[in-house]
């Protein structure tokens, strides 16, 4: 054969040479790398849903000691309101017994 006879016979491809692809393996290559992907994938998702958790996790905790130490604060508020009210209640009388 003459490279002008290739020529003007067409490109040659492999299915037309006799090869022929061999499905089995490929099925069994997509059988084995697919779970492996979605396995990763699951895992990466749930580390990330974790992670999320957890910085959810210490933000409640902190809203939390921060609550605790308001309803401390205002109980002392209160107290001292109170302290402050008999005082004032104690000079009104005074004025009263004195006007």
């Amino acid at each position: 054969m003459t490279g002008a006879h290739l020529m003007a016979s067409g490109p040659t491809t492999l299915a037309a040479a006799g090869a022929s692809t061999n499905w089995t393996i490929i099925g069994i290559l997509i059988a084995i790398f697919v779970p492996i992907c979605v396995a990763v994938a699951v895992s990466v998702w749930s580390y990330y849903g974790l992670q999320r958790h957890r910085a959810d996790a210490v933000a409640m905790a902190a809203y939390r000691k921060l609550a605790e130490e308001a309803v401390a604060n205002m109980q002392e508020m209160r107290a001292e309101l109170a302290k402050l009210s008999e005082h004032v209640n104690g000079v009104e009388q005074l004025m009263r017994d004195v006007g």
